[in-house]
């Protein structure tokens, strides 16, 4: 493993933190973005911590650089920020999970440990703010079904996403197939949805429906 950050304090402490864990090597330590992406570079480690508020080139930089030239190093951002913009930019950036300086240091290493498997990780606080900010996206940019479909709408939207063949609405409410086909197409332009697949997911977050597995 790879520590990037600017704070020799930091950097100490971590390697202090993280040296008596048997399962961790820490093979390099670097104080700025440029020499935490070379040194990169030249261990190819497993895994990069990388702090984003970095002098020269910031730890998303330092991010894209590392990933987009090296898929299989796993890089996860640490930071004192818990700001929703600079996650969503680290995650974007290729970063497989992010962390704040202030996390337990046994979350620190089933990050690590997560990562280095392939899998994502974000602290349970952070995991939180992120889906509520994508919910509150979801709320700004979809008008409630309640608000703009007809209660038949609603119900053949429901039957949809449920699988339900246009023949077998139209037998469920005794309407034409031409009706259904109807309300179907005054459901896409009133959602602005065009896919079956967008439908579903659009009935789900709205309680219409759920996921059978």
């Amino acid at each position: 493993m790879l520590i990037g950050d600017d704070k020799k304090i930091v950097r100490l402490g971590l390697l202090t933190l993280l040296k008596t864990n048997p399962d961790i090597e820490i093979v390099g330590e670097a104080e700025d973005g440029w020499s935490t992406v070379r040194m990169a570079e030249e261990l190819l480690p497993d895994v990069v911590i990388v702090e984003v508020d970095m002098p020269d080139l910031n730890g998303v930089e330092v991010t894209r650089r590392i990933v987009t030239r090296h898929p299989a190093i796993k890089v996860l951002g640490l930071s004192n920020y818990l700001d929703g913009r600079i996650i969503r930019s680290i995650m974007k950036a290729g970063a497989s999970g992010y962390l704040t300086k202030s996390c337990p240091v046994e979350e620190l290493i089933q990050a690590i440990h997560a990562v280095t498997v392939g899998q994502t990780f974000l602290s349970p606080s952070i995991a939180d703010m992120i889906i509520k900010d994508y919910l509150r996206y979801l709320r700004g940019n979809r008008s409630p079904a309640s608000s703009v479909l007809t209660p038949r709408e609603r119900g053949v939207l429901q039957l949809l996403a449920d699988g339900k063949s246009m023949r077998g609405i139209a037998l469920e409410f005794r309407i034409s197939v031409k009706t259904v086909e109807t309300h179907r197409r005054q459901i896409i332009e009133k959602l602005g949805i065009r896919t079956l697949a967008q439908l579903t997911k659009y009935a789900i977050l709205e309680g219409l429906t759920s996921l059978q597995i």
